[in-house]
């Protein structure tokens, strides 16, 4: 071999490779975690949508604070969005019951299939469980 020859050695190279991995090991943890935070996103942006949407059915309906009769499955779905043209939620990815109380008071629970957080609407507002 002459001594003048362009190259890396073998150590330059594992170096580098060290450096690849452990910023791989930072960084790959980071995104899943964000993935995660996004699919939570969507489950709040349907909660929000879904309560645009009761707001408005109460303007065409006024004085109704329960769920009427018959019409709790009419509120579990995006069905009472789409009415309303506030639809938000993809019913393929997220999960909406209703619950009613036994004094007429209604809740639904939002929650993305692969994301980690529930959301609890109610008169009250909007809460967020885990």
């Amino acid at each position: 071999m002459k001594n003048g020859t362009q190259g890396f050695t073998l150590i330059e190279l594992l170096i580098v490779i060290a450096i690849i991995g452990i910023l791989a090991a930072v960084l790959i943890p980071n995104l899943l975690g964000a993935q995660k935070r996004a699919y939570d996103t969507a489950a709040m942006s349907c909660a929000n949508g879904l309560a645009k949407a009761i707001a408005t059915y109460r303007v065409d309906n006024p004085g109704v604070v329960a769920i009427p009769e018959g019409k709790a499955s009419f509120y579990a779905t995006p069905t009472l969005q789409d009415e309303y043209g506030t639809s938000a939620c993809d019913s393929t990815k997220m999960d909406i019951t209703t619950a009613e109380a036994a004094n007429g008071i209604y809740s639904w629970t939002v929650k993305h299939k692969q994301g980690k957080n529930t959301y609890t609407l109610t008169q009250a507002g909007i809460k967020s469980g885990s």
